[in-house]
């Protein structure tokens, strides 16, 4: 097939002059973070590395964004630790056998997700249990980085438990991890305010190497970081796969809004088409790289996103050069044995940061206190159930599910009674759930006016009018009969005739609404 015969996002456009820097920044940015997010998930940091490589370059041709970029993120790393924990020891080759498993059950969540084009639950998550879980998320992974950034030995309890008494007893800690880690975030918020393409993490990251190498620095650092590059390999534990099914749906969920939310981010600053499936085929892809490289589940980062945009991405090769870059890396990775833990910690502080969003659930509390609610949950739960912070999802993923449920079941049916006749006129959305309240006004209704003779039911105010919503509408029909009053339904939407009519019968529906579809200015017709 002649390439110009290819859909658009087929076609490989040639690299051009703003992709090359573009990649090299992502590459410095994400060679770091890597190792510092695969120790949030409990992973050597070489797993890490080979998440950032290979899975950039299977997913640059696939995805719709030329701006999207790869790898190890936060939240999915913390997710990634929530499903592996109690299946086997922190860092272990059981655990990174687990991990690469893992990548390859959210690979096939997210190709399914692609093929079905079921993009459009990128839409449906909930932004209060999306607020809720973040916040509390981004606010879980700063406080395990606490005891490295300040140099600390925490006693065994929850994360934020050590992180409270590595503060408490921040005097005991290495003061020189402290002092990098401080210095970490100065050099990274520092280099952001002056321009965002100044590489304040590699320069942290360099300053840390030379302060470790050239001095008596006593803190912990990386250690052995294995030189060279990942081995392709089917052989994992699929025995676990049924453990782990749960967590990769979940984790692909999550991973995939976030994604979209990027690329839709950007395609509409820049006014361009962009494509969910597309994203969920990409990243699926991304995935089953990740996991039959030895690394580990792997979503879109806003922030290295971001700079690639910002440092002159134009096409879509931006994202595989980024992972060619770290792919050259990987034979001489050993060059980070001895960088700081203390600074990875800052690193990982200063890009959660933003997840803490707490002030959004605030101003909801006085606008919106029902989904404030449903956000403050979400929060809480995320809190107490790490590191399983999936559950705190689901139970804030379950509340928002009752929330909309009880909305939608609250249906109103103004009553208006004009002699011998009865005209209700429920408004919101008509399903099975929201039937009995409407029964309740119109059998009260009957029962106040015993003179009634014939009962109309309006159907104008209805949004949503399904096909078993008119099943029972029927009872409706019956009751009002059977009290001895005959029944008309008017006002019927036009999307809704057929099912209403099949239901009752054509007799009881009126004809077609002349106002229904009133003329607009210019010839246009109401759709």
């Amino acid at each position: 097939m002649a390439a110009s015969r290819l859909p658009a996002w087929a076609r490989l456009e040639r690299p051009r002059a703003g992709d090359l820097g573009a990649g090299i920044s992502v590459a410095i940015l994400l060679i770091p973070q890597s190792i510092a997010y695969a120790q949030i998930a409990g992973l050597p940091p070489q797993v890490g590395l080979f998440a950032g490589a290979l899975p950039l370059l299977v997913a640059a041709p696939l995805v719709s964004s030329p701006y999207l970029q790869t790898g190890p993120v936060a939240l999915t790393s913390l997710l990634t630790l929530g499903a592996l924990s109690g299946l086997a020891t922190e860092g272990s080759p059981e655990y990174v056998q687990l991990a690469a498993l893992l990548a390859v059950l959210v690979a096939g969540v997210r190709v399914v997700m692609a093929v079905a084009r079921l993009g459009i639950v990128a839409y449906l998550m909930s932004e209060p249990v999306l607020v809720g879980f973040t916040a509390a998320a981004g606010l879980l992974i700063a406080a395990s980085q606490v005891p490295a950034a300040l140099g600390t030995t925490a006693p065994d309890g929850g994360v934020l438990r050590q992180a409270g008494w590595s503060i408490l007893h921040a005097g005991d800690g290495n003061a020189g991890s402290a002092a990098l880690a401080a210095l970490t975030v100065v050099l990274v918020l520092g280099g952001r305010r002056v321009h965002r393409l100044v590489p304040g993490v590699l320069v942290a990251a360099l300053v840390g190497l030379a302060v470790s190498s050239w001095t008596d620095f006593s803190g912990a650092v990386v250690g052995e970081v294995p030189a060279g590059l990942p081995h392709l390999s089917l052989a994992l534990p699929w025995s676990q796969a049924g453990s782990l099914a749960l967590a990769a749906v979940i984790i692909a969920l999550v991973g995939f809004a976030e994604d979209s939310s990027i690329s839709r981010i950007f395609a509409t600053a820049d006014r361009q088409a962009w494509s969910a499936n597309r994203e969920a085929l990409s990243q699926g892809a991304a995935n089953l790289a990740a996991g039959l490289s030895g690394g580990y589940p792997v979503a879109g980062s806003f922030s290295r996103s971001a700079l690639n945009r910002h440092a002159g991405a134009e096409t879509r090769w931006s994202g595989a050069l980024t992972g060619a870059l770290v792919l050259a890396f990987l034979p001489v990775a050993s060059v980070l044995d001895a960088l700081p833990r203390s600074v990875l910690a800052a690193v990982v502080i200063v890009a959660v940061a933003p997840l803490v969003r707490v002030d959004r659930l605030w101003r909801m509390v006085r606008k919106y206190p029902v989904q404030a609610t449903v956000g403050w949950v979400t929060f809480g739960a995320t809190l107490l159930t790490a590191p399983y912070v999936e559950r705190g999802l689901l139970v804030g993923a379950g509340l928002a599910i009752v929330v909309h449920l009880r909305r939608e079941m609250r249906l109103r049916t103004e009553i208006e009674v004009a002699g011998t006749v009865i005209r209700a006129r429920p408004r919101g959305s008509l399903w099975f759930g929201s039937v009995p309240a409407a029964e309740e006004a119109l059998l009260g209704a009957l029962a106040a006016h015993p003179e009634a003779e014939e009962v109309v039911l309006d159907l104008s105010g209805l949004g949503m009018i399904d096909y078993t919503a008119s099943l029972s509408l029927q009872r409706l029909v019956d009751e009002a009969r059977a009290a001895g009053a005959t029944v008309r339904v008017e006002h019927v939407p036009p999307d809704a005739r057929v099912a209403v009519e099949t239901a009752l019968g054509p007799d009881l529906v009126a004809g077609p609404d002349p106002d229904a579809h009133p003329e607009l200015p210019g010839g246009w017709r109401r759709r």
